[in-house]
């Protein structure tokens, strides 16, 4: 399994020096593709067709980090299936460099109106289908990424979250009837300490006793982005986008599927 080096403070962090299953594009090219405007970054499909809607990828970075981050996840999840936006974090690590999330209503209201208006900016570049829009994010990133998609559940085909667990506190599931329709994933780490194999588990009985769908996987290493998760993030989201299955070749080694 392919790791992806995320460290706290790197804003376009080096490839692993393990070779990629799928090679990653020129840095050039993967530069060329994601404008910076403001606290949000663009990322812009490859051959991009105007005549076309494409599905929109929200992404909110991990921790220490910022929108940038897009310029390092995108190549591994589609170059070509998505138009994509990542907002800028609304809590500024003071004695570090980057930004977070924040866990506290006023973060949570801040990062709802980023999200939103990194959606309209993402509207009025290129044309998007206003019904697959997709909310996702990285460890703290995820878990806002899933409490602002469950207060807007209407705006979303569906969310998800790598290595952030289920969001606590604050009712986040007050808007149930409407929820059950909004399609969930969420990748868990075996030996994470951010996000442990008992929170997931709990997280994966609340939702089913909400009634909702999710997708919750787990895979064999720490707190590491892998090339994997990108991957299996890129099939399940296309499987909303066009309504049909299709699971990606895989063995017990690389991921463990809990629906």
């Amino acid at each position: 399994m392919n790791r992806i080096q995320m460290q706290p403070g790197s804003l376009l962090n080096k490839p692993s020096k393990q070779p990629l299953e799928n090679p990653l594009p020129t840095v050039d090219l993967v530069q060329a593709r994601v404008r910076v405007e403001s606290t949000a970054a663009l990322f812009a499909p490859l051959h991009y067709e105007r005549n076309y809607a494409y599905p929109l990828l929200v992404w909110c970075h991990g921790p220490g980090d910022d929108e940038r981050q897009l310029q390092r996840v995108m190549p591994l999840i589609s170059m070509r299936n998505y138009v994509a936006v990542a907002p800028r974090g609304v809590s500024p690590r003071s004695s570090q460099p980057g930004f977070s999330w924040g866990e506290d209503e006023e973060s949570t209201q801040a990062a709802e109106r980023r999200v939103l208006e990194a959606i309209q900016l993402a509207r009025s570049r290129f044309h998007v289908a206003a019904d697959r829009i997709f909310l996702a994010g990285l460890h703290c990133g995820g878990t806002m990424a899933l409490r602002v998609g469950l207060r807007n559940a209407g705006r979303f085909a569906g969310l998800a979250s790598i290595g952030g667990g289920f969001p606590q506190g604050r009712t986040p599931l007050r808007d149930l009837r409407q929820l059950r329709n909004l399609p969930l994933f969420i990748a868990c780490n075996r030996d994470s300490r951010r996000y442990t194999t008992e929170q997931s588990c709990a997280d994966l009985r609340l939702v089913h006793s909400a009634g909702m769908g999710i997708a919750l996987r787990q895979y064999p290493c720490g707190d590491e982005l892998t090339t994997k998760m990108l991957s299996d993030l890129n099939v399940w989201l296309m499987e909303r986008v066009t309504g049909q299955a299709a699971q990606p070749e895989s063995t017990p080694e690389d991921s463990s599927d809990w629906n």
